[in-house]
């Protein structure tokens, strides 16, 4: 099971998250849940450490 890049919490098949390409390399798929997305918690990009929400 995939798991929230900011919380690390694992999700659950039709649990509310969020699949993306890292917005600076693009090398890397970033998927985070939807508490964190709520709360706008920080994440970092572990293939080239760009840091967002």
């Amino acid at each position: 099971m995939p798991s929230c890049i900011s919380c690390s919490k694992r999700t659950a098949p039709g649990e509310k998250t969020v699949k993306f390409q890292c917005p600076s390399c693009g090398n890397v798929s970033i998927l985070r849940c939807e508490r964190c997305r709520l709360f706008g918690r920080a994440y970092t990009c572990p293939g080239c450490g760009f840091k967002g929400p």
